[in-house]
């Protein structure tokens, strides 16, 4: 169900466990009254992926992911013919029928595999339709979805014209790796997010790990600022905020030492040189931080 106004899509997605700032509430309720698609740019492990499971939770629609990556093609994102199916057809029919007649079979809507686009376009029922990190794919692949982006509707050759039944949401992600094209973007409401601030993120920690006393989740949040402000392969998402904050709890942390920090390490800083870099830097803080 649609929600009318931007406080209440704020609400809906707060209530699925998704605390949008104010520009990610907003693009949300405009692709659900423009019927727009969104563009979500930003640094990995900031929620873009998340945003499209919450609004799928939040407005009770399945969620249809495409999970992009180099080298996909329209067979594997969109349809393909199912070639085992159409030529048991053909020997099946060889004796008894015309070609034209076996042609006009094998290439109807039973012999054909629908792929997550097409499964969007053609749900009787309205979906969430997330696909992420476009950025790893080719122009040309962006090329093929302008059709669908624009018109919500796809063209098979031998088919004809697809248009869908019931408008779906849908949310491309991008880790900003390449710069997508303005054809593609012309065609998308556009929401960059960012890592949070301390007070956003303890938030969002509160939300997921009630339980963690506010001072010790002031003091991960910070923590995890250090850490972040490095020059690090992969910078620590949310969700492992979320899960070092698990982790402290099962530990029994109070506070966040030099020695607690070293054990725990390991939840948000996952590259080895990175590990080696955090430990010096950060651990160095720590220990000063104690002293003093």
């Amino acid at each position: 169900m649609a929600n009318g106004s931007v406080a209440e899509v704020k609400d809906a997605l707060a209530q699925v466990g998704y605390l949008a700032d104010e520009p990610a509430a907003l693009v949300s309720f405009l692709a659900q009254q423009l019927g727009k698609p969104v563009l979500v740019e930003g640094p990995a492990g900031v929620g873009k992926t998340e945003l499209a499971k919450a609004l799928s939770r939040s407005t009770g629609r399945e969620l249809v992911r495409l999970q992009c990556y180099e080298g996909l093609d329209e067979a594997k994102a969109m349809y393909e013919w199912n070639y085992r199916k159409q030529l048991l057809r053909i020997q099946a029919g060889g004796a008894q029928g015309s070609w034209d007649d076996v042609q006009d079979d094998i290439f109807s809507s039973d012999f054909l595999l629908t792929r997550p686009l097409m499964q969007a376009i053609s749900s009787p029922e309205p979906v969430v339709l997330l696909i992420d990190e476009i950025d790893k794919t080719d122009q040309e692949f962006e090329a093929m979805l302008l059709e669908l982006l624009s018109d919500f509707q796809i063209t098979i050759p031998e088919l004809g014209q697809i248009s869908a039944t019931t408008m779906p949401i849908v949310v491309l992600t991008s880790n900003d790796s390449r710069e997508l094209t303005e054809a593609l973007k012309r065609r998308c409401l556009y929401l960059w997010l960012d890592y949070p601030g301390v007070e956003r993120e303890m938030e969002i920690v509160r939300l997921h790990v009630p339980e963690l006393s506010e001072k010790l989740t002031r003091r991960l949040v910070e923590v995890i600022e250090m850490v972040r402000a490095l020059d690090l392969k992969k910078p620590p998402s949310i969700a492992e905020s979320i899960d070092w904050a698990r982790t402290l709890l099962l530990m029994g942390s109070e506070d966040i030492d030099r020695e607690t920090f070293a054990q725990s390490m390991s939840i948000i800083v996952k590259h080895r040189t990175d590990i080696a870099l955090v430990a010096e830097r950060v651990g160095m803080k720590l220990t000063e931080s104690s002293a003093g």
